[in-house]
């Protein structure tokens, strides 16, 4: 995982980001197009989801294993297969009920979805672009006997699912891409879904400085901070010191009911 130092960084300030342009000058024009591009979403679409969803019909139109964070195929198949085995190795059983928040193209959804018996998988993702690739990756990977749910919401307040119903909730990179408002909503809602015993995963980018954003695109919390607001709504929370191992960028927590 990343190093005490590098947990410390404010990626929003200006010092920050001159050295890293020195370090990385190839990546200024990129980062200045990316940058241009959305703050024209942002003041077309002053509301978070509406921008963010912009955002990813503009990713997935280039790309669809870029837009959900892959930088080649072969890293799109390891991060789905890095989520798949963790979960696994966490007891995610076939006969599971899973809800995957932001499901994306299914980079790890077609593993979960293989695994887990039919129609037992859940889907959800706010663009409706990614979750066309979505049906053509289930087309690809001949999981169509599966019957796996993939559903289109403008929010996560999770209102069209019944109660106490899935043993498993997951959202991976997606409160990295959340404003705190849009974690709360989940976080006040999640738990009557979950069924008793189950629990939800999410990843999230961490810092232990000073919490920011960068381009309203990635977001970094403290873990306390996230701790505190599932308690909040009365939920326990942990840190998962074991995907710590995992070589992957972002930190998890694990919410459940208390009991």
């Amino acid at each position: 995982m990343s190093s005490s130092k590098a947990m410390l960084k404010n990626r929003s300030h200006l010092g920050h980001k001159v050295r890293y342009a020195v370090s990385n000058p190839a990546r200024i024009a990129p980062y200045l197009k990316r940058h241009a591009r959305d703050t024209w979403l942002r003041l077309k679409h002053p509301d978070h989801v509406d921008y963010y969803r912009a955002v990813m019909a503009s990713d997935t139109a280039r790309n669809p294993e870029a837009a959900v964070g892959s930088r080649s195929h072969d890293r799109w198949l390891a991060l789905g297969k890095m989520q798949f085995d963790y979960l696994a190795e966490h007891g995610l059983a076939p006969h599971h009920r899973m809800l995957d928040i932001g499901c994306g193209n299914l980079r790890a959804g077609r593993l979960f979805i293989d695994h887990l018996d039919a129609g037992n998988y859940y889907g959800i993702d706010i663009s409706p672009d990614i979750l066309i690739s979505a049906k053509q990756t289930l087309t690809t990977f001949g999981l169509q006997d599966k019957l796996p749910h993939l559903t289109i919401t403008q929010n996560l307040t999770l209102d069209f699912l019944p109660d106490a119903h899935f043993d498993v909730v997951h959202a991976h990179s997606v409160f990295s891409h959340s404003p705190i408002e849009v974690i709360e909503e989940c976080l006040a809602h999640v738990g009557r879904v979950l069924a008793p015993g189950g629990f939800f995963d999410f990843t999230f980018d961490r810092t232990e400085g000073a919490e920011h954003q960068v381009l309203r695109e990635d977001f970094y919390y403290r873990t306390q901070t996230l701790i505190a607001l599932a308690e909040k709504y009365g939920l326990r929370a942990r840190f998962m010191e074991d995907w710590e191992t995992r070589p992957h960028g972002q930190s998890k927590i694990r919410v459940s009911l208390p009991g």
